[in-house]
């Protein structure tokens, strides 16, 4: 692909696939995404490509979770492989409430992935945008969104907790909490029977470089231009995590032009070029596409390149 940037960059398909996660397989790639409606049955949408230009869709990705509650929705999927199998992580619940985070297995990366019937979260009331990482020392992390009603800006932040199995995590850490006015969501928000002026922190994803941990999170109201993506940076994957700049400098609606860009991951294409994908709106904000950016680093972390 050609390394130009977001900044006027199309979406690289005209559907609705938001939370964009891709996952290179040999020489093809599986993009996933968020959508509202099943396809044919199955969560998340599933788009192939070869060249990173090209993307042709195909069966949604995940088999409902048996059971489940009328109206569950899932949300943001993200794939890793290990022990010879496709890992899925995403979480499900009923609308804005109530969502906890799952775990599915599948023999191809393009699915189907079942369910393995685990709650991975079972004692928090809101957990999302689960982010498999793997260190170099081989210990896994998974790091989320959850919601946190302490400090000056109570509201939803980002967590890490190690897995200790690919179906297990030990006791998570809150490691990113909002800072700034740019990351609210609602001013006077009812949330668990009180009404707050809500921030939002979410889509945490994590990648090592230079011996450094990265990481991208997505800020303030999804649904508005101030949605954007910022960045932190760790000597550990625990932390402590520290933002790198003040406001949503790697990712906005002011320097791309695109509408609330956000929710990124990144991925090393063949070329071993970093590459993040990320969702912005249309322009009738009524579908979130998705988009393809390379970047480069710096000695401050990862640029866009333009």
């Amino acid at each position: 692909m050609t390394a130009d940037g977001a900044a006027g960059r199309p979406p690289v398909w005209d559907g609705y696939c938001a939370d964009p996660f891709v996952f290179r397989d040999g020489d093809r790639y599986v993009m996933y995404g968020t959508t509202p409606e099943p396809l044919d049955g199955r969560a998340f949408q599933t788009l192939h490509s070869t060249d990173l230009v090209t993307w042709t869709p195909a069966d949604g990705a995940l088999e409902p979770v048996p059971g489940a509650a009328p109206g569950t929705e899932y949300w943001a999927p993200e794939v890793v492989a290990a022990d010879g199998t496709y890992w899925m992580y995403y979480s499900a619940g009923p609308g804005d409430a109530g969502h906890h985070l799952r775990v599915a297995t599948a023999i191809d990366p393009a699915g189907p992935f079942h369910d393995l019937g685990i709650d991975l979260t079972p004692e928090l009331p809101f957990a999302i945008d689960p982010s498999p990482f793997r260190d170099d020392d081989g210990s896994w992390w998974l790091y989320f969104a959850t919601d946190f009603l302490y400090g000056d800006r109570p509201g939803t932040v980002v967590a890490v907790a190690p897995l200790t199995a690919m179906t297990a995590l030990g006791e998570h850490r809150i490691v990113l909490t909002a800072t700034a006015d740019w990351q609210r969501y609602q001013a006077n928000r009812p949330m668990y029977g009180a009404n707050y002026d809500w921030h939002t922190l979410e889509g945490p994803h994590v990648v090592r470089h230079d011996n450094r941990y990265w990481m991208f999170y997505s800020g303030g109201d999804w649904h508005s231009e101030g949605y954007g993506v910022a960045v932190a940076v760790a000597e550990r994957p625990a932390g402590p995590w520290t933002p790198q700049w003040e406001g949503p400098t790697f990712l906005s609606t002011a320097a791309s032009g695109l509408i609330g860009p956000g929710h990124n991951s990144a991925f090393v294409d063949h070329d071993g070029s970093c590459i993040v994908a990320f969702h912005s709106w249309n322009a009738e904000r009524t579908i979130r596409r998705p988009h393809l950016a390379a970047t480069s680093w710096t000695p401050d972390g990862p640029a866009l390149l333009t």
